[in-house]
């Protein structure tokens, strides 16, 4: 099963009067609700600006753990910098509603079990991405400064090539937020701005394909993100599945090469929607292609770290911003509830969403995950 595939290019060229413009912006919308995911297509993105970018943070996961413990900041919740392997849980392997999902999937659909896997073998790089607010925050340590690397070799190139990369999947991420609102029939600024000063995040995941590199092995385990919109790049590796939300089908993501990005919902978008919109539910496994991609990695370039990076990048709302659900959307969910319609295995009716700041709603998930005492 393939995800729909949405045209940023639309977007960016055709006249917002236009039948082909707002038909592609619903397909965005649309697409996010039945799935949770969705391809995008956006001509501005480089193959080559990703391809740098995974070649850097190899070189960066190579180290030694010793010169990687120097950039770990878990004063601040591990919101820059690294965040080394075995730290971060599964939100899933603990949370009820979670594990009442996985027992709703055919078990043929179901990820692998997570019961006895926490935390995580995966390591992590937070590289902030944020216009500072104009106003003092609520929540400094979600918005704090930059760590850079000091390894000879790594410093000179950092900054260069996490922002060259990160620029271009913020930007397009930020539009397909656009493309979201304007989908669902609210002014077309709502998310975006409501995201201007989001602490947004490059988040690349690493994972030791030495070390954990055997077929089932859980890299990343079951879980949904907790920031308003998720975008990848493409891995070098396989192994992320997403679930589709209307048939509870696990999809081994595929991006198809060239100018293609994975956007995911997360649940700053679920919650800003009332569950029109839910949280994408993923995971990251060694599975029978990734194995493949070892091997033929391994004869191809035999000097390479064999380590798989994920190109992501975590778009996220204000953290000063009051997070409610959106009346108009509301009304729709309720309207579906009225009509007995559920989208999909998540149970669209146990939904409650509580009106909070952002920043505490990121806190409240950083605990679970085991970032955040």
């Amino acid at each position: 099963m393939d995800l729909p595939v949405v045209d940023l290019d639309v977007f960016l060229s055709e006249p917002r009067s236009s039948n082909t413009f707002i038909q592609e912006c619903k397909k965005a919308a649309d697409s996010l609700i039945v799935y949770g995911a969705l391809v995008l297509h956006d001509s501005r993105v480089s193959e080559d600006d990703n391809s740098h970018f995974l070649d850097l943070l190899e070189d960066y996961f190579a180290q030694p753990e010793a010169e990687l413990k120097k950039d770990e900041r878990p004063e601040l919740s591990y919101q820059v910098g690294v965040t080394l392997e075995n730290t971060e849980k599964p939100k899933c392997a603990v949370d009820e509603p979670c594990l009442r999902i996985i027992e709703k999937l055919d078990p043929a659909e179901r990820p692998l079990d997570i019961s006895a896997h926490q935390p995580d073998p995966k390591c992590r790089f937070f590289w902030k991405m944020n216009e500072a607010p104009p106003y003092e925050t609520q929540f400094p340590a979600l918005n704090a400064p930059n760590v850079i690397p000091e390894a000879e070799g790594l410093k000179q190139r950092w900054t260069s090539t996490m922002e060259q990369w990160g620029n271009a999947m913020k930007t397009a991420v930020a539009d397909l937020a656009e493309m979201t609102a304007v989908g669902l029939d609210l002014p077309a600024e709502t998310f975006r701005e409501a995201g201007r000063y989001g602490p947004h995040l490059l988040a690349p995941t690493a994972s030791d394909l030495v070390k954990y590199g055997q077929k089932d092995t859980i890299l990343a385990g079951f879980h949904s993100d907790l920031n308003f919109l998720t975008i990848h790049g493409r891995s070098r590796y396989p192994g992320l599945h997403v679930w589709a939300r209307n048939t509870g089908k696990r999809i081994p993501v595929r991006i198809p090469p060239g100018n293609n990005l994975l956007v995911q919902a997360g649940k700053q978008l679920e919650h800003l929607t009332g569950g029109l919109i839910k949280a994408g539910y993923h995971e990251v496994v060694v599975n029978g292609n990734t194995v493949a991609t070892i091997e033929k990695r391994t004869a191809e370039f035999p000097d390479r770290p064999l380590i798989r990076i994920s190109s992501t990048f975590f778009w996220h709302l204000s953290s000063d911003f009051d997070l409610v659900a959106i009346p108009a959307l509301a009304d729709r969910v309720q309207a579906l509830r009225a009509k007995h319609i559920n989208l999909g295995k998540d149970h669209l009716e146990d939904a409650v969403y509580e009106p909070m700041k952002v920043g505490r709603q990121v806190q409240n998930e950083l605990k679970h995950i085991a970032l955040m005492a």
